[in-house]
């Protein structure tokens, strides 16, 4: 379950669940997915392989 999920900060499948039972539900990671692709850090089309 180590598949790459955010090609722009390589957060996996892993991460991700990892962080939603750590904060009872919740997900930071896509908190600061959601926020830095607010402030156009977010590159998915570019990096992500089939173009995000």
């Amino acid at each position: 379950m180590n598949n790459l999920v955010c090609f722009c900060f390589g957060y996996t499948e892993e991460d991700i669940v990892r962080d939603v039972v750590a904060n009872k539900g919740t997900s930071h990671i896509l908190e600061r997915i959601l926020s830095e692709k607010k402030n156009g850090a977010c590159n998915c089309k570019t990096r992500h392989l089939e173009g995000g």
